[in-house]
């Protein structure tokens, strides 16, 4: 079976773990994460290293990773000092990835190896923006945020990464008739009261960041039957 979640902000591993196996999740399974593990919660990080260590995982990039990977020249020396020495396009790099709750991911860091933060970063620089794969009968193309500048006769390859890590549909907008695109990136809550807490589905688009970064709670969809799952408050 294969289940896709999204944006788990740092939400609780423990928890998390636990929702896995109420949903029968075992090592025959294979999840997909569409980025957005880290920063907000304090669990970012063990996420990611949980992540790491598992066979049957993938994670899509997210733009929350991109922005650590971006301030890659903090992670030789993390300290009050060395920040506070940053200037010009390295402070607004900085800047941008504090702004947006990176803070609680940096600190975790600071408290780690060099070795261990090196192996955090070779893994998330060969992490793929999109996945496109096939379960079933189905075809499914697997991003972050959904297609910026989307054009039916645009080729993968041609979308940037903003567009794939940055974008928030609206619900007018159409993808491709042949497979469906599913994507995080904006709580569902931004479409209506009604989708709180609930994917939004579409005939060419699915969205399932549920909220765990404003206090709600993650989900899964599992592909070979298109069944969502939520968890229970």
């Amino acid at each position: 079976m294969i289940y896709v979640t999204s944006d788990l902000h740092g939400y609780s591993l423990e928890k998390f773990q636990s929702f896995l196996d109420e949903v029968g999740f075992s090592k025959d399974d294979f999840l997909y994460v569409l980025g957005d593990v880290i920063d907000r919660g304090k669990d970012g990080i063990k996420i990611l290293k949980w992540l790491m260590s598992k066979r049957n995982a993938q994670l899509i990039l997210g733009n929350h990773e991109s922005m650590l990977l971006a301030c890659d020249f903090l992670f030789d020396e993390i300290t009050e000092d060395s920040i506070s020495r940053l200037t010009g396009t390295k402070l607004n790099i900085y800047s941008t990835w504090v702004s947006n709750s990176g803070q609680v991911t940096l600190d975790a860091l600071s408290a780690m190896r060099n070795s261990e933060i090196k192996y955090i970063l070779e893994y998330l620089r060969e992490c793929p923006l999109y996945e496109a794969l096939t379960v079933g009968d189905r075809d499914f193309l697997l991003v972050h945020s959904g297609l910026g500048s989307f054009r039916p006769d645009k080729k993968l390859s041609e979308y940037t990464p903003t567009d794939l890590l940055w974008t928030r549909p609206n619900l007018n907008q159409r993808y491709f008739e042949d497979f469906t695109v599913i994507f995080g990136h904006s709580p569902t809550v931004l479409y209506g009261e009604e989708y709180r807490g609930k994917a939004v589905f579409t005939d060419t688009w699915i969205d399932i960041d549920t909220g765990a970064a404003i206090g709600l709670s993650p989900m899964l969809l599992r592909l070979d039957d298109m069944k969502a799952f939520y968890m229970k408050n």
